[in-house]
């Protein structure tokens, strides 16, 4: 993160903290009126997804630095046009404890513990610190999800008391209030599959741009999928825009870093095509 925030083209802010008062970044590159939206790091077991977000951050800012174009696109001249917002990690209480254990886990400790029994270890650890998927935190359909995920704090799928209980979740829907991307992903991890959906309010486009995504990336588009109350279900329930969830690589989360390379080339051109407008 200090590499990123010592470069001229980047703005760094916080928007929030998590429940374990860690700060959720915000990187803004560009300054163009198209908003274009990366986030990753919503599961803790998925944290290969800010990983790979903060690479494809520093390649970028090297290319700017150094004024070389990609693909034969300037990238001071896509800046111009195009303004990019990266949350690279929304869960680092989870990302931490699934990485580093329960010495993460602070006063949370023994709640921890209880909520990832029978697990030996936090490999299958998706929530927030407290046992609630943040990714099952967004109102659109949330009542469906409620009524069927879990009724308690767990390491996955509990969507909480209610929408937006969460630290982590609100402060990402109030920076999406506060000015609404033109294009949002979610990067999560895993299955190689591109979701573009919800309850027929995406917008056409979608259709054309998700194409292009999966020429770049070999990732599979789908349309619809029987889920609810995630960032980009309610992204595009609520502005009827273009919002994609970019499931990456395969296999069990975490993803073994023996499938890194692969997985960072393949997220490296659908991300670099998501700063193309059309």
């Amino acid at each position: 993160m200090e590499k990123c925030l010592r470069s001229p083209f980047v703005k760094g802010e916080v928007i929030g903290v998590s429940l374990l008062k860690k700060p959720l970044h915000l990187l803004t590159i560009g300054n163009g009126p198209f908003l274009v939206h990366w986030n990753g790091g919503f599961h803790g077991n998925e944290w290969v997804t800010s990983r790979i977000l903060m690479e494809i951050v520093l390649e970028l800012l090297e290319l700017l630095d150094k004024n070389e174009a990609w693909n034969g696109n300037s990238l001071k001249d896509l800046f111009k046009q195009v303004r990019l917002q990266v949350v690279p990690m929304v869960n680092p209480d989870g990302v931490d404890l699934v990485i580093h254990g329960e010495d993460k886990a602070a006063s949370y400790q023994e709640l921890v513990k209880q909520l990832n029994y029978p697990n030996r270890t936090y490999s299958s650890w998706k929530a927030n610190i407290r046992g609630i998927d943040l990714n099952k935190q967004f109102p659109s359909g949330w009542e469906i999800e409620r009524n069927r995920k879990p009724a308690y704090p767990t390491f996955r799928d509990f969507p909480g008391y209610g929408p937006l209980t969460e630290p982590e979740s609100k402060a990402m829907a109030q920076l999406i209030i506060k000015e609404p991307a033109d294009r949002l992903l979610c990067f999560h991890s895993q299955g190689e599959v591109i979701y573009y959906g919800y309850s027929n309010k995406q917008p056409k486009v979608s259709e054309d741009v998700v194409k292009k995504f999966q020429r770049v990336s070999g990732y599979e588009p789908v349309r619809t999928f029987d889920s609810h109350a995630g960032l980009k279900d309610w992204f595009i329930d609520r502005y009827q825009k273009e919002g994609y969830t970019v499931e990456v690589g395969r296999g069990v989360n975490p993803l073994p870093l023996s499938q890194y390379d692969k997985n960072l080339e393949k997220v490296k051109r659908l991300a670099f095509q998501s700063l193309i407008r059309g």
